[in-house]
C-alpha cells in the first residue's frame, strides 16, 4: 500500500514544503525551502534507516554529527549515508534549496545490495555492523539521467497500485545510477575541475542550461557567462557530469519534451518549435532515438 502525505516545515527565517510517499517501508520525499536570509537549523532523526539523499538545487553545508564529517556542497550531488540515527546543522548557501531523498529500511538496502558493487557491499557490512558509514568521500553529479528519473517521480500521475509499483521501481533505479555514478567519480581523476570555484562555474553551466533549455545560449555566451574558456568549460564539462554540453543540452530538450506530452495537450508540433527544433520530423528522430518510441506513442502508452 503506498501513503502520500505534504509536508512543511517552519524556521526562524524560512519555510520548507514537500511532499512523502511511503511504499513497501521506502520512504520518498521532494521539499524546497526557501529562507529570507541565509542561516542555519538543525535536523534530527531515530530512524534506523540507509539514506540516500539528492541535492537538486541550491548551495549548503552540513555537519554530520554520526559521521564527525562536515560536508559543503553545490547544487546537483548525491550520496548514500548510515547511522542508527541521525543530527546534524545545515547551513543555506543560497535562498532556495531543493532537495530529495530515499529511506530504505536496512534489511531491505541490504538485501538489495548483497550482490552488488565492492563499494555498495562494503558499505552493507558496515550496515550489518551498525557502523555509520557513507558510501564514499567523493559526492556524485547529478547527471541527465539521474534527472530524468527524480522528475518522473516528482511528476508521477499514476495512481494506487500503479503508482506504488511506479516508485518502488524508480527508487531502485535511483540506487543503482547513484552506486554507479560514484564508482564512476572514485574512480577517475579530475583534470580540467580541481579547484572548488572552477567546481562551481561548472555546475553554474548546468544551471544556465536548465533555465534556457527553450532558448540555450551558445558556449561562447556560456564561457563569458561564468568566466571560464571554451577549452576548460568543454572538458571541465564532461568531466563532471561524463556528458558533452551539447549532449546534456539534448537530454534536457527530450526529456522536458516528454513530461509536456505526459502532462499537457500541447502537440508533438508545437513541442518541438518551442523547444527549438527545426522541423517535427527533426523532434521525431530525436526523441525516437533517445526514448525508442515516438512522442505519439508516448502520449498514447504512458
Amino acid at each position: 500500500m503506498m501513503m502520500e502525505e505534504k509536508i512543511s516545515r517552519v524556521f526562524d527565517n524560512g519555510k520548507m514544503s514537500g511532499v512523502t510517499w511511503q511504499v513497501d517501508g521506502i520512504k520518498i520525499g521532494h521539499s524546497i525551502s526557501k529562507f529570507k536570509e541565509l542561516t542555519s537549523f538543525d535536523a534530527s532523526s531515530k530512524a534506523d534507516v540507509v539514506r540516500m539523499h539528492f541535492g537538486m538545487r541550491g548551495d549548503y553545508m552540513f555537519s554530520y554529527k554520526q559521521l564527525n564529517s562536515t560536508f559543503d556542497l553545490i547544487g546537483g550531488h548525491h550520496n548514500i549515508m548510515y547511522s542508527r540515527d541521525f543530527d546534524m546543522t545545515v547551513s543555506n548557501k543560497t535562498l532556495e534549496l531543493e532537495t530529495f531523498g530515499i529511506q530504505f529500511p536496512t534489511e531491505t538496502f541490504i538485501q538489495f545490495t548483497q550482490n552488488a558493487t565492492d563499494a555498495l557491499k562494503r558499505f552493507a557490512e558496515n550496515i550489518v555492523q551498525g557502523k555509520s558509514a557513507i558510501l564514499s568521500k567523493n559526492w556524485g553529479a547529478i547527471d541527465s539521467q539521474m534527472q530524468q528519473v527524480l522528475s518522473q517521480i516528482i511528476h508521477c500521475k499514476f495512481s494506487d497500485e500503479l503508482k506504488s509499483l511506479f516508485l518502488l521501481s524508480k527508487s531502485i533505479e535511483l540506487l543503482v545510477l547513484c552506486a554507479d555514478s560514484i564508482d564512476l567519480s572514485d574512480s577517475k581523476k579530475e583534470v580540467f575541475i580541481k579547484s572548488k570555484t572552477d567546481k562551481e562555474k561548472i555546475i553554474a553551466v548546468r544551471d544556465l542550461i536548465n533555465e534556457r533549455v527553450h532558448c540555450p545560449p551558445n558556449l561562447t555566451e556560456i564561457s563569458r557567462h561564468v568566466g571560464l574558456n571554451e577549452f576548460k568549460l568543454k572538458k571541465g564539462f564532461k568531466e563532471t557530469f561524463n556528458n558533452t554540453v551539447f549532449g546534456y543540452l539534448t537530454d534536457q530538450r527530450l526529456n522536458l519534451a516528454r513530461q509536456y506530452l505526459l502532462d499537457t495537450q500541447r502537440t508533438a508540433a508545437e513541442i518541438s518549435t518551442e523547444l527549438g527544433y527545426a522541423t517535427p520530423q527533426h523532434f521525431n528522430n530525436a526523441f525516437k532515438k533517445k526514448f525508442g518510441m515516438t512522442p505519439f506513442s508516448v502520449r498514447n502508452n504512458p
